[in-house]
């Protein structure tokens, strides 16, 4: 796990500054500033677009007593966040000592229950709690049932941030206690003044490839530059273009991805290999969207397994190169 992407900074005034998703921003401090706030939101969009950032410092600015600095909502009493927990005590260890770690795949109903009995207590500091689920997409079947029992009867006070980045996994009647707050995809300018922010090194021809490849998502234009997946996105739309009957690129890109990536530069170069595949469908022959759609799906479910399993770094470079491939104009089949 790498640090978290963020679409926003300080503002002038102390308060958060989100590119791109400012409105969003002023509908949470509006329905704050309210009469009658509702009590559960979904944070709606693509991963990538800062819903994470977002839900900390909407938490924060929620549990804020007037006049006073806004708090850290990562140690404030009244915000509470369930998310992955490390996947076992080593990993747990690891995030301890502030280095990368492993995770569980799913918040799991234990986590739900210890969020429910804090709810029988009224706020430790003010007149208002937050409730940070991050991704409620994540939770298991038994917390999902879980969680709509406090969703139907919220304790006063009490008001709930579910981040989604696919709402419609989610139950209809999760969905309908909830009001959407929804999170668009950045624009290029937008992409680019958030890279120019947080990695001010980064070359203009890291800039451009990683605007290119990050479908309006700020988290993954950061995450290819930081990845230095330049070469690799070439790579990759060349094997897109031209096919490879003679393994030359793939053999290329399995160079250029190293002997021992890191796993979060391989999960990059997934996320990665799937965006160019988006960035094809557009212009193509209904055969070739049929074959971008089955190598993506292919893709997604790699993704998916990536965060837990150990792979073969060079198995898996190959592997999503002749995914590529098998979409290829002309077509070549991947072996």
């Amino acid at each position: 796990m790498g640090r978290a992407h963020t679409a926003f900074a300080s503002g002038m005034s102390g308060g958060p500054s989100f590119i791109g998703q400012d409105a969003a921003w002023r509908e949470w401090t509006g329905a704050i500033e309210s009469e009658r706030m509702h009590h559960a939101w979904l944070l709606s969009g693509a991963k990538g677009l800062g819903k994470r950032a977002f839900a900390r410092a909407a938490a924060a600015e929620l549990v804020r007593e007037p006049g006073s600095k806004t708090p850290d909502p990562l140690t404030h009493p009244d915000v509470h966040i369930l998310e992955h927990l490390p996947a076992n005590d080593d990993e747990a260890k690891k995030k301890a000592d502030g280095k990368p770690f492993q995770t569980k795949r799913n918040i799991t109903i234990d986590q739900v229950r210890r969020m429910q009995q804090r709810l029988t207590t009224r706020p430790t500091l003010g007149s208002r709690r937050a409730i940070v689920i991050d991704p409620a997409d994540d939770l298991e079947k038994n917390a999902v049932n879980a969680l709509l029992k406090s969703l139907e009867e919220p304790p006063v006070g009490t008001y709930f941030l579910l981040v989604t980045h696919q709402p419609g996994r989610l139950l209809p009647t999760i969905r309908s206690r909830c009001r959407i707050l929804r999170f668009a995809a950045l624009g290029a300018d937008e992409l680019d003044a958030v890279i120019r922010r947080d990695v001010p090194e980064a070359d203009s021809a890291s800039r451009e490839a990683a605007i290119s490849a990050a479908q309006g998502s700020p988290g993954m234009a950061l995450t290819f530059v930081e990845q230095d997946l330049g070469r690799i996105h070439e790579l990759m739309l060349r094997i897109l273009h031209e096919g490879d009957a003679d393994y030359h690129l793939r053999g290329a890109l399995a160079d250029e991805m190293g002997a021992r990536p890191t796993r979060e530069r391989q999960v990059a170069a997934l996320e990665l290999a799937r965006s160019v595949l988006v960035s094809e469908l557009a212009g193509s022959s209904r055969a070739r969207q049929l074959r971008i759609i089955e190598a993506h799906g292919t893709l997604s479910k790699i993704s998916m397994q990536a965060p837990t399993y150990n792979f073969d770094a060079g198995l898996l470079i190959m592997e999503i190169g002749g995914l590529l491939a098998s979409t290829a104009m002309p077509r070549e089949t991947a072996r």
